[in-house]
């Protein structure tokens, strides 16, 4: 992916932030490899009640919000239904907030070029609900990048975004789930996240770090 993204590379104009926690480890790659400043944004699904790998939408940082809209109908959701799960879903953005950033601002973005990393495109709600939150900070280009999505997701996203990387597009139907395109998808935890945005992770450490601003 990085190869895919060199244009970018040792640039002070770009930042990479990726979308914890399955975007961190990818992110930490691509900001290695361009030698790029390195951040989370964090953005939580909104699963549909009884189902919630589902999602009926997402939440970001700086309170936008992306609905699947055919979802919610097919499902017949509730509003009542919809604003339960985004309360509890706000608590937990909030607290992985804290966690991962403390008290530090999310790094400036304003008139830069934004690489925005995850580590798969399914339904492409949260990185809908991204890319709305990160155009309200007035970047000069935001570009999506992710390792595998489907098709119809990239297209989407496409419309929203000035450029969009995927490595591995695929029909939805032959998609199934972004886990089974990985040898290890185990869950990061948030200690891991902190650790590659401060540039130490254990299994992974390098003499050749990124730039990183996170745990500075």
């Amino acid at each position: 992916m990085a190869r895919r993204l060199a244009e970018y590379a040792n640039r002070e104009d770009v930042i990479v932030l990726a979308l914890p926690r399955g975007g961190v480890p990818v992110g930490y790659e691509v900001a290695r490899a361009l030698r790029a400043p390195l951040d989370v944004f964090v953005v939580r699904k909104l699963g549909t009640p009884g189902n919630e790998e589902l999602a009926m939408g997402a939440i970001a940082s700086g309170g936008a919000r992306a609905m699947n809209e055919d979802v919610v109908r097919y499902l017949n959701i509730s509003d009542e239904a919809i604003e339960a799960v985004a309360e509890r879903e706000q608590q937990e953005l909030n607290r992985r907030e804290r966690a991962y950033r403390g008290t530090r601002p999310l790094l400036d973005v304003a008139g830069r070029t934004v690489i925005l990393v995850d580590d798969g495109l399914a339904t492409g709600a949260t990185m809908r609900a991204a890319v709305a939150a990160l155009l309200a900070r007035q970047p000069a280009q935001i570009v999506v990048a992710a390792p595998v999505a489907a098709a119809t997701t990239c297209e989407m996203i496409e419309g929203l975004a000035e450029k969009v990387v995927c490595l591995c597009d695929q029909e939805p139907d032959s998609l199934f789930a972004i886990g089974l395109w990985y040898d290890d998808f185990t869950q990061l935890t948030d200690q891991e996240v902190r650790e590659l945005l401060g540039g130490q992770p254990r299994a992974r450490a390098s003499s050749r770090e990124p730039s990183l601003i996170a745990g500075r």
